[in-house]
């Protein structure tokens, strides 16, 4: 399953580069309230970082980001970009969260930006976010909710794969999604949408200090 969607976003990597922003006005407003959480000091992640604009932007922000890809293309290209706007404290590497290993408490900033509903479990990467983000780290995601307004997504979804004409792409509500990011350990400090149909904009905390059970 992960060879297919490596082998499309490889297969529409240069085109998808050339793509303007689709709503120019809310990309500035999310990479502005992004960067209202950032200390030069931070270390970051960012996965499913396509060609790497996003993690460009953010870069002169924080001491590093490691910006990660299923697409070996969409990595060749944000590297291309990094090395032309002299980006250096950003390394691109072609892999998955599913793959990627660190030591719990590593980052203090993930960003999942239109990934979540691009994911098999999305559950299974929000709790693995969750050990690896340090205490009162955040997660910073923007996610297609479509079932919100697309529910009959869930039926072409299935066929559309199987022709190769889409990736995989899961269909969840808004309401799914914080229900997913709270029972993951998050607390919701910020939610946007500029309008209804558009990508949802989270901000979710993990706690200083995790909380004790005393019913055992």
């Amino acid at each position: 399953m992960m060879k297919h969607s490596a082998k499309f976003y490889d297969k529409i990597a240069e085109g998808y580069a050339k793509q303007p922003i689709a709503d120019e006005a809310a990309y500035q407003k999310k990479l502005q309230v992004t960067q209202e959480y950032f200390k030069p000091e931070m270390e970051v992640l960012e996965f499913g970082c396509g060609t790497g604009s996003t993690a460009i932007i953010h870069a002169p922000y924080v001491k590093h980001i490691r910006a990660i890809d299923i697409s070996s293309k969409m990595i060749e290209i944000a590297q291309g970009k990094a090395e032309e706007n002299n980006i250096n404290n950003v390394t691109f590497e072609q892999l998955t969260i599913e793959e990627l290993t660190v030591a719990d408490e590593t980052f203090d900033v993930v960003l999942a930006l239109s990934i979540l509903h691009l994911l098999e479990d999305k559950e299974k990467a929000i709790a693995k976010v969750h050990k690896m983000l340090k205490p009162g780290g955040i997660l910073v995601t923007s996610t297609a909710c479509l079932g919100d307004t697309m529910k009959w997504f869930n039926i072409v979804a299935p066929i559309g794969k199987f022709l190769g004409l889409i990736p995989l792409v899961k269909v969840f509500t808004t309401k799914e999604l914080l229900d997913s990011l709270t029972n993951g350990g998050f607390a919701i400090d910020y939610h946007w949408q500029p309008s209804k149909g558009k990508a949802v904009f989270i901000v979710g905390k993990k706690a200083l200090v995790e909380a004790i059970n005393f019913n055992c």
